[in-house]
């Protein structure tokens, strides 16, 4: 205290500034108050202002996203539910195709089995009328020279020896049939 005394002659309070330390520091706090609310805030102001417009558009892009990919997510499903029924469809097609294929081949291999049996029977048949035939000749042959032998006379006319022949057979016959 006696410092500051001796410098002014008058006390001079440490609590409140010098008048002329007011208007100044005043006048600078005008000045730092025009120089921020002319440059700084609206600055400032600007740059919140994109920050929340791109935070907003961000977030519209995203939902415009997410909508769409919803809206695709559906087609998706849709596709693939069409998709797995076209599936069944041509599944169920290929069985019902392969069943007509199926009864279309057994109907021809019956037909050629229902063929083959009826060739063979007509070549069985065929045959067992070449061989009665053949039979026939040679039991009359041996016929005849049995019955030259044992009536001791010739039996060399044809006709009659035919109809000797076809009596003797039908009488075989006859008699096996019974």
């Amino acid at each position: 205290m006696y410092f500051l005394a001796a410098e002014g002659g008058e006390a001079h309070n440490p609590i409140l500034p010098l008048w002329q330390e007011i208007v100044v520091g005043g006048i600078a706090f005008i000045v730092l108050c025009f120089v921020l609310m002319k440059f700084v805030f609206p600055r400032m102001e600007q740059t919140f202002q994109a920050r929340v417009d791109a935070i907003e558009g961000g977030i519209k892009r995203a939902e415009a996203a997410q909508s769409e990919a919803n809206q695709l997510l559906e087609q998706y499903r849709a596709q693939l539910a069409e998709a797995r029924t076209d599936a069944a469809k041509i599944r169920d097609d290929a069985r019902a195709d392969a069943e007509g294929i199926r009864q279309d081949i057994l109907a021809k291999a019956r037909e050629e089995a229902d063929r083959v049996i009826q060739a063979g029977k007509d070549q069985l048949a065929a045959e067992r009328a070449t061989i009665v035939r053949e039979l026939r000749t040679e039991v009359g042959t041996i016929a005849v020279d049995l019955a030259s032998k044992i009536v001791g006379e010739s039996l060399a006319d044809e006709a009659r020896r035919k109809g000797t022949v076809d009596r003797f057979l039908d009488n075989l016959e006859s008699t096996g049939a019974r």
